[in-house]
């Protein structure tokens, strides 16, 4: 089995002239570009008023995900770090506006204009540190700050992505809810190795005008449980928010009492200690003297 993509060179020099133009031709590829959408352009929620979204298309490649949107009557902004990749897309003569970007550091959008982001399998690839001058969580941070800022308040991005392990999957997930996200993580068909798939859906703005995400799809294509079990392999969503810390509450010591003294006076005297005998003004509380 060939490594990940993303562990073989960065985007930019792994998807060359060669390499855009398989991906791109590929009957199988395509396939699933477009199933992947559909279900991102699902989760997205946008209001059914007949009036056209403008929608970010991040790791837009070579447009195959762009086409999904399209046909659903949106416009659309394509983000790709790989000139290849985008010029295919010129060459396809894909209906969205391409930019040449590398997102980990940042979107460069004008703040609210965004009414909603998919990105198919695209994420993962910020987590490589394979440059020197490339930090994960930074990259990470600067993502999804920028994401944030250039998205309408509601509005959602359902962002596909191949986690490699359990940590990087939370490495994503807490620097998404760090930036100001609410939302969680949708498991499509949970109990299959193939077609398992993570969604990271979130919503931009305070929670007070979050709405319920939408459930996972099972094995058959039924939802799964409901929403907010811990459990992933339930296939369930799981919804955490933005949440300052607690700040520690400050404890306050209590005097010891006099039953406390009188058996610690008797613990010392069973040691053979000399301590001074036991009155009615033992353990009472002195008067503060000025």
């Amino acid at each position: 089995m060939s490594s990940r993509p993303e562990l073989q060179a960065p985007p930019e020099f792994f998807y060359n002239d060669t390499e855009a133009r398989k991906y791109t031709t590929s009957s199988r590829i395509i396939e699933i570009q477009a199933k992947l959408s559909e279900r991102a352009l699902e989760l997205l929620a946008l209001p059914d008023d007949g009036v056209p979204k403008i929608l970010l298309d991040i790791g837009c490649g070579s447009g195959l995900s762009g086409e999904t949107l399209s046909e659903s009557g949106h416009h659309w902004i394509g983000l790709d770090i790989s000139q290849s990749m985008l010029d295919i897309a010129l060459e396809r003569e894909t209906e969205g506006d391409l930019l040449l970007s590398d997102v980990g550091q940042g979107l460069g959008l004008r703040h609210g204009v965004i009414d909603g982001a998919i990105s198919i399998s695209a994420i993962q690839w910020l987590c490589n540190a394979d440059k020197t001058v490339n930090n994960p969580r930074l990259r990470l941070k600067s993502f999804f700050s920028s994401l944030y800022r250039c998205l309408t308040r509601g509005a959602r991005a359902a962002l596909q992505l191949y986690p490699e392990n359990q940590a990087q999957l939370e490495m994503i997930t807490t620097a998404a809810m760090a930036a100001g996200f609410a939302g969680g993580l949708v498991v499509d068909y949970p109990h299959s190795t193939r077609a398992k798939k993570y969604f990271l859906c979130l919503i931009c703005g305070p929670p007070s005008i979050t709405t319920t995400l939408p459930k996972a799809k099972g094995e058959h294509g039924e939802s799964c449980s409901e929403e907010g079990s811990s459990d992933e392999d339930d296939g369930t969503v799981n919804v955490a928010e933005r949440r300052r810390p607690r700040k520690k509450q400050k404890i306050t010591k209590k005097g010891k009492g006099r039953e406390w003294l009188l058996k610690k006076k008797e613990q010392m005297r069973r040691k053979g200690h000399t301590v001074p005998p036991d009155t009615r003004y033992t353990g009472r509380k002195r008067k503060t003297r000025f």
